[in-house]
């Protein structure tokens, strides 16, 4: 326990750091609102319009993307440096690590997660078949063509 001991001390400084730090800023800070300071800061530019149109959600899909690859790069990197100790039993377990990630962006790409704007569109028209449309799919149910059960309970 005592190794553990410089490590809880500094933790322990840490937070008596950051919560004296806000409530002598909290006591000593000027307090004299203003209109600017009440604006939304953009970068020191000020705002030519209002509301910003909504970011489209295809940006977060690619920022998730990246996200999955980018810690399939942290976990292969320690692999990679010990990779010759691991022998067998560590490169079949680093593929199947990597083929999950890979059949995951395969998914994406084939139900087009990533295709954007004029491509999407001339994609979609050209891989739908006749055969795979909604007409020939959906099935009609109904009361066309049979007795009227209602009707006769009611009598």
């Amino acid at each position: 326990m005592g190794q553990y001991l410089p490590i809880f001390a500094m933790l322990v400084l840490a937070i008596v750091f950051a919560v004296v730090s806000r409530f002598v800023s909290d006591l000593l800070a000027p307090r004299r609102p203003s209109i600017p300071k009440s604006q939304p800061y953009e970068c020191g530019i000020v705002p030519e319009s209002g509301n910003p149109e909504r970011f489209p959600v295809k940006f977060f899909l690619v920022a998730m993307i990246f996200i999955v690859f980018d810690i399939e790069i942290i976990f292969m990197f320690p692999f990679a440096t010990v990779f010759r100790e691991l022998g067998g039993f560590g490169i079949a377990a680093i593929l199947i690590f990597s083929a999950a990630v890979f059949e995951s962006f395969v998914y994406l790409i084939s139900n087009g997660a990533l295709d954007w704007g004029p491509a999407k569109n001339m994609r979609r028209s050209v891989s739908v078949s006749p055969a795979r449309t909604s007409a020939s799919n959906v099935r009609v149910v109904g009361l066309e063509g049979r007795d009227n059960p209602v009707s006769e309970e009611a009598a």
